[in-house]
């Protein structure tokens, strides 16, 4: 796969849901009314059976902390072929997480949206509410750990990428569910994380030196007259 195959999709990918993250955000600041924040809320606290309270926050849990940096680093040590790759992916992996929160954060002091009322609330959480944390983070890890898989076992693996992706999604849902996010806080993580993603990956594309990806590439063209 040549670069501009991988450049050309990243960077539109990047330019289309940063455009949308964009569009959420400034509707969000400006306080424009979404009925779909209350339809949410309203039937998460109306579905609250013990048990799948304490499954959500278990869910929950997993989408901050020690866990979206150990799938990164995973992803980093999958991506690499030689020692020397694996060091750098790592590093780019960890970085790109480390990075989007950074970002992240600096986005959710400038909107400075409240989180629900407090009493719908069934997990702590703390700070402004968009976009979510949790479900940025969740979703940051997945996306480069998806893409790491792709690279380890690009035929057969996709079972595996639906699995990654479904625990982003979970973690996501889980936060509107335990009241501590409204809807748009979460589609507003997604976003985000798909954006810098993209982001992260036209700009590896383009200037990361071909001689730290050679090797990465896996899935190459049969030789002409030969069979596949």
């Amino acid at each position: 796969m040549s670069r501009p195959d991988v450049s050309r999709p990243a960077g539109w990918t990047a330019l289309g849901a940063g455009t949308a993250f964009a569009i959420l955000a400034s509707a969000v600041h400006a306080d424009v009314p979404h009925w779909l924040d209350d339809r949410f809320l309203s039937w998460s606290v109306a579905h609250r059976p013990h048990p799948a309270v304490t499954v959500a926050r278990d869910v929950t849990a997993t989408g901050t902390g020690a866990v979206p940096y150990v799938l990164a680093a995973l992803a980093g040590l999958l991506a690499g072929r030689s020692p020397k790759q694996r060091v750098l992916t790592t590093v780019l992996c960890l970085a790109c997480l480390a990075v989007g929160q950074t970002l992240r954060f600096e986005v959710m002091q400038l909107v400075h949206r409240t989180r629900p009322p407090t009493t719908d609330w069934a997990a702590h959480a703390t700070r402004w509410a968009f976009p979510s944390g949790h479900t940025t983070t969740s979703a940051l890890a997945a996306g480069v750990l998806i893409a790491a898989v792709s690279l380890w076992a690009p035929r057969g693996a996709t079972p595996l990428r639906i699995v990654i992706g479904c625990w982003a999604l979970l973690v996501g849902l889980t936060r509107i569910y335990l009241g501590v996010h409204w809807s748009t806080d979460v589609l507003g993580g997604w976003l985000f994380a798909v954006g810098w993603l993209g982001a992260c990956l036209w700009a590896l594309a383009r200037w990361l030196p071909d001689s730290y990806t050679e090797g990465t590439t896996v899935v190459r063209k049969p030789a002409e007259g030969h069979a596949p």
